[in-house]
């Protein structure tokens, strides 16, 4: 007789051993961006057009700085995973992996210029 589950006999059996830990890594950013992305709108749209001395002002206070590096962040994640998926779904061999790599290194990088841009602007 068997001790163990159904999930415990099929965890681990996937294509590539960790399916199901992306998937809820994916579905926890994209309800994170649901609830971030309006908070950027809102907190950006009042200083669009304005003189940089204003905007400076702006992201000079804690709440539109922390949203919108909190939205760098969490937007470059989710965008490391979903481009990821898409790589090792379409392409094979040593380009998939110069891909991943590429393209964890843009994300990477677009996070930093972007929490770099904010870091200037708030301090």
């Amino acid at each position: 007789m068997s001790y163990l589950t159904d999930r415990k006999r099929a965890e681990g059996r996937g294509a590539a051993r960790s399916g199901t830990g992306h998937h809820v890594a994916m579905m926890i950013s994209a309800v994170a961006l649901a609830v971030l992305i309006p908070l950027f709108v809102i907190s950006v749209v009042p200083v669009i057009g304005a003189p940089h001395a204003q905007v400076v002002a702006h992201f000079g206070r804690p709440f539109p700085a922390l949203v919108a590096a909190l939205t760098i962040v969490v937007a470059m994640h989710h965008f490391r995973g979903g481009v990821q998926v898409m790589i090792e779904d379409y392409w094979q061999g040593m380009t998939r992996k110069l891909a991943v790599v590429a393209m964890i290194l843009v994300s990477y990088g677009a996070a930093a210029v972007g929490l770099f841009a904010i870091a200037r602007l708030a301090l």
